[in-house]
């Protein structure tokens, strides 16, 4: 149902520069990467978008783009987006099977995938120049003369609907702790559902429906053709004009509803069988990259206070380092499903809402209470305090360089500058080393007070028992917290606070969710 990316064996990816020397090499490398020179393509007029790449490498990567996605999806029928796109990137061509797909990809070392998000869908492929002609003539017809078989449906409809019962719902406790957040923070929106949609409403879902889906969407005026690596004029010609079999279309002109919420927190406990405890906390920001300044200053503040599989992050420090509550604290200010299989990332999940989002997991479940509070008491001291000099220079000097880890592929500089186009600014790495030049500590602390100081937090927690975990917190029960060694007394002192730092929500605020129930 996604795309696979295989994450390079490099532990630097998570490491802050001046402490470690060996995050030099990677910068090294990934600078002349990028500064070299890149020779422009003049490309056949057409109506169909394009972010083209050219360059001398031996591998050509393939981002075929459509901007439509599960906010697409018609009322009754979730999911009709995702399962569109995976007929087609794993269903078979008008003239081959699936299976004879697989067989010809094989020896060429070539695959194909689909990433279906709120606002886009993307097709990925990569192959040898060697076998360009080969591997395109296969991608073609599936892109353009998909099969549509029923057999295909039925097993892709029930592959996304085990995705949603078994994968998130009993398989992994920190993707369905994010997306149900999710779920709480857009409730009634066109944002509210997983990507892959619903299990009701894709159980519902006629081959037919597909079809009309395909129609509809997949058209000249939502495509956007993204190439890189080693292909010449002559292709990229050649595939703009195939491409021109699709309906001209038109442009989608969507004015998508914001979020709705009341203010104070509101705890929902998703009642599941497993060992530990997790938390997902979060709320929306008016904030995504067209923003510049802002989006540059709260993305430095959640590369300081969460940095994803940083162990030098402030969150990381206070709640595993110091006291060793978990395994994971992380911050995030853009959608970044399946994290722990990976340290950065994908391109092409980008969204005009996004939020601002604390994990923590896991946790053991007596210390479910406590961990949440500290989660708290953590971040209230980052809106109050904001940042001071020293943190600010030293996170905007990790953040500099850090981008230049998130494009260090081809095929990854080629999804960044996708996302840059739907966003509307220049490539990403000079947009964000150019904005952090010039902000300054008083922009962050700024940002800190406009857009975190915030009274509609929305807390999911993933336990076993639900219903002792919401006494704990409604009764206002001190979190009480034990090590297995001595710790000093500064961090006694503070737990003292902590354990009775306020969660203020009133009983009716904190509610059980049977894990049954979530994506149904």
């Amino acid at each position: 149902m996604k795309n696979e990316k295989w994450i390079m064996d490099n532990f630097f990816k998570s490491l802050r520069p001046g402490v470690f020397a060996g995050l030099i090499f990677v910068l090294v490398f990934s600078t002349i990467a990028q500064n070299k020179t890149k020779t422009p393509v003049k490309t056949m007029n057409s109506n169909i978008a394009t972010v083209l790449q050219p360059g001398k490498s031996p591998l050509v990567s393939f981002r075929i783009q459509f901007l439509t996605g599960s906010v697409d999806d018609p009322a009754g029928k979730e999911g009709l987006s995702a399962l569109t796109s995976a007929m087609i990137a794993q269903g078979g061509s008008k003239n081959l099977t699936y299976e004879q797909i697989v067989a010809q990809f094989y020896p060429m070392a070539a695959g194909f995938g689909a990433q279906t998000d709120k606002e886009m869908t993307t097709f990925i492929g990569q192959t040898h120049v060697d076998n360009l002609p080969k591997y395109y003539a296969i991608i073609r017809e599936m892109l353009l003369e998909p099969g549509f078989r029923e057999d295909d449906f039925t097993r892709l409809k029930q592959d996304a609907i085990n995705f949603l019962k078994v994968n998130l719902r009993e398989g992994n406790d920190e993707e369905l702790g994010k997306e149900r957040l999710y779920n709480i923070i857009y409730a009634e929106t066109a944002y509210e559902n997983h990507a892959i949609g619903r299990v009701s409403t894709l159980e519902k879902l006629t081959l037919q429906d597909v079809k009309d889906f395909h129609a509809q969407n997949y058209s000249q005026a939502n495509a956007v053709v993204g190439l890189a690596g080693g292909f010449d004029t002559k292709f990229s010609d050649a595939l703009l004009k195939d491409f021109q079999q699709l309906p001209v279309g038109g442009k989608k002109m969507r004015k998508l509803a914001p979020p709705n919420l009341t203010d104070g927190m509101k705890i929902d406990i998703v009642k599941r069988e497993t060992r530990a405890t997790a938390i997902s906390m979060g709320f929306p920001i008016d904030v995504n990259r067209s923003f510049g300044k802002d989006y540059a200053a709260l993305a430095l503040i959640a590369s300081y206070f969460g940095q994803h599989r940083s162990s030098n992050s402030y969150l990381y420090g206070q709640i595993r380092e110091k006291r060793g509550l978990n395994y994971g604290d992380y911050a995030y200010i853009e959608y970044f499903p399946r994290g722990m299989f990976q340290f950065e990332p994908d391109p092409n999940i980008a969204r005009k809402m996004q939020i601002f989002q604390i994990w923590i997991r896991p946790v053991e479940p007596q210390n479910a209470n406590f961990a949440l509070r500290a989660a708290l008491y953590e971040f209230d001291k980052l809106v109050k305090n904001g940042l001071d000099q020293k943190t600010f220079e030293e996170s905007r000097n990790f953040l500099t360089k850090y981008v230049n880890i998130l494009t260090q592929t081809k095929d990854a500089e080629l999804g960044y500058a996708l996302d840059s186009k739907f966003y509307g600014i220049p490539n990403y790495n000079q947009f964000m080393k150019e904005t952090l030049a010039k902000l300054t500590l008083a922009d962050v602390n700024a940002a800190i007070k406009t857009y975190l100081a915030s009274n509609k937090m929305r807390v999911v927690m993933i336990t076993k028992d639900a219903e002792g975990l919401r006494d704990e917190i409604v009764k206002n029960k001190p979190a009480k917290i034990t090590y297995a060694a001595p710790k000093p007394k500064e961090i006694t002192d503070e737990d003292k606070i902590i354990e009775t730092f306020p969660i203020p929500v009133k009983a009716a605020d904190v509610m059980i969710t049977p894990v049954e129930n979530v994506f149904q």
